[in-house]
């Protein structure tokens, strides 16, 4: 009896040291390369100077960015994107989704690709696309003045200007939240809507009663990512308006950037506001988890 539980035991130990043997590398690449950064970033906001010449200042760094006009203003910004782009992103990637998983709809290849074609498109070549068509004498001022209406000088004005990143955050990333509902749409049976309209269940009411209960985790996964992204948003900030007019479209990460290398280096100040962006993300995820994740 002994015998059997001694090679047992011994398998079950090879199993596990193979286990580290994968594990190992991987952990240490993930402490080097995403912990370690964390912690170096934290230490590094407790030190005040410009350049490389830094003391340890205490939470002076912290306290600064209390008074800063601009950073509150870059705060604005940022979660005047989150709260318009985000929701209605998602809400017009659902709608589509649901649309192109209908079965019997013809060319729905080729209405996914051409959705999710933006997706694919440089962020930085796409960012001057949308500058060079709201530009004064851009493709939709043509067809305004065409249509016998004002041309509309978009990048002149805080709210116009902002209305511009928000439209081409929609263009650019509804169709990549559009591929994780679809792939959750296409794991449902479509059994379960034919039988919800044979109960004489409306479309609208199949959405809201099947779709949106059965996409539950789907819609947490896209919001979260969704919110992390914009919370870090910066190509459409820099490439688009460039903080512009004034800094009413800048953008924390904008902001960072900026007080990084395009003013003189504050690097204990640019990382203090980057433990602040982590611990708005950390705190709007673990929100979203509360409030979808009924367990």
């Amino acid at each position: 009896m002994s015998g059997p539980n001694k090679k047992g035991m011994s398998l079950e130990k090879k199993h596990n040291v193979t286990g580290w043997i994968f594990l190992i590398p991987a952990t240490a690449l993930i402490c080097w390369m995403s912990f370690y950064p964390m912690i170096k970033a934290f230490v590094m906001s407790l030190q005040t100077g410009i350049g490389i010449n830094l003391t340890f200042g205490g939470a002076a760094n912290y306290l600064r960015i209390l008074k800063d006009p601009t950073f509150k203003q870059c705060l604005f910004n940022t979660f005047f994107y989150l709260i318009i782009q985000v929701p209605v992103m998602l809400v017009l990637a659902l709608a589509l989704a649901s649309m192109l998983n209908n079965k019997h709809l013809r060319f729905k290849g080729l209405f996914r690709t051409a959705i999710f074609l933006p997706c694919a498109t440089s962020l930085v070549s796409y960012a001057m696309i949308f500058r060079s068509m709201f530009a004064n004498d851009g493709f939709i001022n043509t067809v305004l003045r065409g249509m016998g209406a004002d041309p509309i000088m978009w990048f002149a004005n805080a709210w116009t200007a902002r209305a511009v990143i928000i439209i081409a955050l929609i263009w650019r990333w509804t169709g990549y939240n559009m591929v994780f509902y679809l792939s959750g749409l296409q794991n449902i049976e479509y059994s379960v809507y034919e039988a919800a309209k044979i109960d004489g269940a409306s479309p609208i009411q199949s959405f809201f009663k099947i779709t949106v209960p059965l996409l539950k985790p789907t819609i947490l996964l896209t919001t979260i990512m969704s919110t992390n992204g914009t919370l870090q948003l910066f190509d459409e900030s820099l490439n688009l308006t460039n903080g512009g007019p004034g800094k009413s479209t800048m953008t924390l990460s904008h902001y960072i950037y900026n007080t990084s290398f395009v003013q003189s280096p504050n690097f204990g100040y640019a990382a203090a506001m980057s433990i602040i962006v982590l611990i708005m993300v950390a705190i709007l995820a673990v929100i979203q988890m509360k409030v979808g994740d009924e367990r």
